[in-house]
């Protein structure tokens, strides 16, 4: 099985990567759906407060690879031959993967903070932030998890400042030639 991680600061892209892997038929799994269905089990609401809290304590009291190994179960269970994980936040979690998935590679999307921030503002979801500060504040908790690091084990990475257009015709390029 080629398994494909996905690296970001929040808004730099890897939604819209998953989606285009979707559209080509290529599963996706979403590290953030496994924290945003712990939120919804202890019976509160999809904040970034929440969704934040939600993602240290799953890390305090299972590791920093927590999220990884909810993750590859969810794998397992479709057991397909590609599939792309959306969403690593850490440099434990790019270990693990690493250790229980021979064929796997890191590709970091990025973008700068003044253009995720206006994604951010436009895109309406109800754990994106609106202000510098809480972009920032944001981005520091994900640097605690060892975003940054993770980052920076990147096999390849693909720059998400064009239109779009450019962005998806760069990601159906990288997915084709993964075939």
């Amino acid at each position: 099985m080629k398994v494909v991680g996905v690296v970001g600061y929040p808004a730099s892209g890897k939604g819209e990567f998953s989606v285009i892997a979707g559209q080509l038929g290529i599963p996706v799994v979403v590290m953030g759906d496994m924290i945003r269905r712990k939120v919804i089990e202890n019976g509160l609401e999809l904040t970034d407060e929440n969704i934040g809290a939600a993602a240290r304590n799953l890390r305090a009291e299972l590791g920093m690879d927590a999220v990884a190994i909810l993750t590859a179960e969810e794998i397992a269970k479709i057991n397909p031959n590609i599939v792309v994980i959306d969403g690593i936040r850490g440099d434990a979690e790019v270990t693990y993967f690493k250790s229980v998935f021979s064929d796997f590679s890191l590709l970091a999307i990025t973008a700068s903070f003044e253009t995720r921030l206006l994604r951010m503002k436009n895109r309406g979801r109800s754990d994106d932030t609106t202000t510098p500060e809480t972009l920032r504040s944001r981005d520091e908790r994900e640097e605690s998890f060892g975003l940054s690091r993770a980052v920076a084990l990147a096999d390849m990475r693909i720059e998400n400042e064009s239109s779009r257009e450019e962005f998806a015709a760069r990601i159906r390029d990288y997915l084709e030639s993964l075939a």
